[in-house]
């Protein structure tokens, strides 16, 4: 992904009202962040923690999206996979997460929903490790595999909120 200036973040919400886009604020992992290892940037909103955001790039151009949390989680006691990054982890770790489409069918309430990582640390969680078992060897690409289907994917929700 290429480094994205506040400006064109805050243009590229397809599915945001004028007052979302006051109110959200960036986090400050974007001064610092890595851009050539992110395929999406995707946040929590400090203030109000149903809120979330997703950019990623289709065809070239930033293009983001609002997400709300679910008021509710899942039992911590299960397990869940977040429909991005295919991490499974314990279920209160992952979310539903819904955002209203964008045009005329965001305006009559059309939504789509998706369950997420809750702190949507997708990027972050395709590049980490497993720890090896003894004596299991692996080959280099898992991992690549696992980072492109996570910006697929991310394309492809995006996409679709947009419409």
């Amino acid at each position: 992904m290429r480094a994205l200036s506040e400006a064109e973040i805050r243009e590229s919400f397809v599915n945001a009202t004028p007052a979302e886009l006051e109110q959200f604020e960036l986090p400050i992992e974007v001064l610092v962040a890595e851009w050539e290892r992110l395929d999406a940037l995707a946040w929590r909103d400090r203030s109000n923690r149903r809120l979330g955001y997703l950019v990623t790039l289709l065809d070239e151009e930033p293009v983001g999206i609002v997400l709300r949390a679910a008021e509710t989680t899942m039992s911590r006691h299960r397990a869940a996979i977040c429909n991005l990054c295919h991490t499974q982890q314990p279920a209160d770790q992952v979310t539903l997460f819904s955002a209203r489409r964008a045009g005329p069918a965001g305006a009559k309430g059309d939504s789509l929903g998706s369950y997420l990582c809750a702190d949507l640390s997708c990027q972050e969680n395709v590049r980490l490790h497993a720890p090896l078992a003894p004596a299991e060897v692996r080959d280099g690409w898992q991992a690549l595999r696992r980072i492109e289907g996570l910006a697929r994917r991310t394309r492809a929700f995006v996409a679709n909120v947009r419409g």
